[in-house]
């Protein structure tokens, strides 16, 4: 259900459920966790990638299982498969980005708007589908989204749970950018493979920041910042990239 390899140095996780478009069982759940907790702990891995094979990125829960009266429940879905996936993906040291291949509704979008950095094919789209079974948004959707593009658009994709296009949602600020279907995987890599290649423990540390600025006050984001900029300062990374420039040359990072 869960397809992964590395290359030079990028962690490749692909959804693989595609007669179900993705959609999410405990099975994959559980395993994409696993995924995500390996790309923390290989020091090969520098950049990871969450796409999916086929035309569809997610489709969310898979509603047979949430509905099983023998099944583990809403509750038990959300605490155990899907909480954990949003906090290590925040948690993970290294850039993440997402490739949304296709379309991407409920829980699939909202895990792709937890990524880092989140790239689209043109003719993907992201709908809040909660709305249309009668339950919430869960996954994050109700923290990220909000900051992404405001309260009000917020508020009414979700109410309404209209599907907007990949190229909309690029043009409201709720993703970073759209490639044709013909140059989206060559894109995608090229993304990944110069996230690799950069200072990636002062990414970390621009990632921490980021999350610690949704709920900081601005004296205790600059106190951060200062805190975070001399671990950044002490690094190899950094001597590297200033002997580089001055002697004007490619700088080669090491992620240390």
């Amino acid at each position: 259900m869960i397809s992964f390899e590395i290359k030079n140095n990028v962690a490749y996780i692909l959804l693989d459920r595609p007669d179900k478009y993705h959609s999410f069982v405990k099975e994959m759940a559980l395993e994409l966790q696993e995924k995500i907790s390996l790309c923390q702990s290989d020091n090969e891995i520098r950049a990871v990638v969450l796409t999916a094979k086929g035309k569809a990125f997610c489709a969310g829960q898979d509603l047979k299982e949430a509905t099983d009266p023998n099944g583990p429940g809403l509750q038990k879905i959300v605490n155990e498969h899907y909480n954990p996936i949003i906090k290590k993906i925040r948690k993970l040291e290294k850039p993440i980005i997402c490739a949304v291949n296709g379309v991407a509704a409920g829980a699939g979008a909202s895990i792709a708007l937890s990524c880092d950095i989140v790239i689209a094919k043109e003719n993907a789209s992201f709908v809040q589908a909660f709305s249309k079974i009668g339950l919430i948004p869960d996954s994050g959707s109700t923290y990220f989204l909000p900051r992404l593009i405001g309260m009000n658009k917020a508020s009414a994709l979700m109410m309404t749970g209209e599907a907007i296009s990949a190229k909309e949602a690029e043009r409201i600020g709720m993703i970073y950018k759209v490639f044709s279907e013909e140059t989206f995987e060559e894109e995608t890599i090229k993304l990944a493979n110069k996230l690799a290649n950069m200072p990636t423990k002062a990414l970390a540390l621009t990632k921490n920041l980021l999350n610690l600025s949704l709920t900081n006050s601005l004296e205790k984001q600059l106190d951060d910042e200062e805190n975070h900029q001399v671990i950044a300062g002490n690094t190899n990374d950094y001597k590297e990239g200033v002997n580089s420039f001055l002697e004007k040359r490619k700088p080669n990072f090491k992620g240390n």
